[in-house]
């Protein structure tokens, strides 16, 4: 008998065909990505936590009517007219009197120091020239270098003048009571009377500009390193990790320097934005803000592993900064938290230190606080990046 004939192919598995194969590698592909992604925590990170921010921000922290400003108020009429006045401008939910001047000088003090944005000037007259019908001026001193911020409270003060002292003029002093108020409210925007807004943005680039490039040139510094293959060099060679610190961040010193002066010849020839104040004070105030934008950079780029993971750690930290520092938007319409995490940022000192130099001439000793802040935020970031340095070590 003669064995049966074998059909060739007959057991073997049918091919699929190129539609199926493609699929079949499309979906390994996808799963490979997933994969990926879930292993790589800082990434799968940014892509939940940067929407939940700016959701957060925009949502929350953005205002563009800031209310309950801080005011000073300059008066030496304690009279039942001034007090009812006083009150009116504070249930306008506006102002928030929160310093009592002693004076012009120590009003202007205030001004400069970022601690009050408004001064409410009441004559000592006042009352005795108002109940006399000569129409005495009240006088609203505005920091107009926010012209977003100054406006809606100006506004405010004016409708709250016509209807200030309804219960005050009545019996003898019906007289006095007319659809026009029975004074003046005069309005002095200093530092920026005709409301541009190019002087209070172009000086406020300064510091983002700053910012995001500081941040990127050193968060990328270590990983670079790694991703070249040269850190095992680095770290072979008998260097402190403080010194490798201060090596990669003093050229970099140097490259904020020249950014910054060709902002500011930029911003005075096309923009026509003064500079007020000297630039010796701005100078070491710019340069210790260069110093802690290295130094939050650097201790990024020791917790990143490649290039990628920095630049992501990097916009992580400049998104928050823009938007919390008052760059964008009045820094008093937030809620209290936002401004309170305003505070740790140190673009927000920075914001105020170059518009306050720049637009009022501020010193040293006006801008106390705010410089006060920022080396203490650049002491912290150098300390971390050290630490952090050191870790990578073992």
């Amino acid at each position: 008998m003669t064995a049966p004939r074998r059909i060739w192919g007959a057991n073997r598995p049918a091919r699929r065909g190129p539609v199926a194969q493609s699929w079949q590698r499309f979906v390994a592909m996808f799963a490979k990505e997933f994969i990926q992604l879930r292993r790589d925590r800082p990434t799968f990170a940014m892509i939940v936590g940067i929407p939940l921010i700016q959701l957060m921000l925009f949502g929350f922290a953005i205002n563009t009517d800031p209310k309950h400003l801080p005011t000073a108020l300059l008066t030496s009429d304690d009279s039942p007219i001034t007090r009812a006045l006083v009150g009116a401008l504070r249930a306008t939910d506006y102002l928030n009197i929160k310093y009592e001047a002693k004076g012009e000088a120590d009003a202007d003090r205030l001004i400069l120091s970022n601690k009050a944005q408004f001064v409410v000037q009441i004559p000592p007259d006042f009352s005795s020239r108002l109940v006399r019908g000569e129409k005495p001026s009240l006088l609203l001193v505005a920091d107009a270098s926010d012209p977003v911020a100054t406006s809606g409270v100006v506004a405010a003060v004016l409708g709250a003048a016509g209807q200030a002292l309804d219960r005050e003029l009545t019996g003898p002093l019906a007289s006095l009571a007319q659809p026009a108020p029975p004074f003046v409210v005069d309005i002095q925007r200093r530092y920026n009377p005709a409301g541009e807004t190019r002087r209070n943005i172009v000086p406020g680039l300064i510091g983002t500009i700053l910012t995001m490039t500081m941040l990127i040139y050193t968060a990328m510094s270590v990983t670079r390193e790694i991703e070249r293959g040269t850190m095992e060099a680095l770290l072979a060679m008998p260097i402190r990790p403080v010194e490798i610190m201060l090596g990669k961040i003093a050229p970099y010193i140097v490259v904020g320097g020249v950014q910054m002066a060709t902002i500011l010849i930029v911003a005075y020839l096309l923009f026509g934005v003064p500079v007020v104040g000297s630039l010796f004070v701005l100078a070491p105030l710019a340069l210790l803000f260069i110093v802690a934008n290295l130094s939050v950079g650097y201790s990024f780029s020791t917790v990143a592993t490649n290039q990628l993971q920095a630049m992501q750690m990097s916009f992580f930290f400049f998104l928050p900064s823009m938007l919390l520092s008052g760059f964008l938007f009045p820094f008093h319409g937030m809620p209290l938290w936002a401004q309170y995490l305003g505070e740790i940022l140190p673009l927000t000192h920075f914001l105020r230190i170059v518009r306050s130099v720049m637009l009022k001439g501020s010193g040293f000793a006006d801008l106390a606080v705010d410089a006060g802040a920022l080396a203490i935020f650049a002491l912290a970031a150098m300390s971390l990046a050290v630490m952090r340095f050191r870790q990578t070590l073992d």
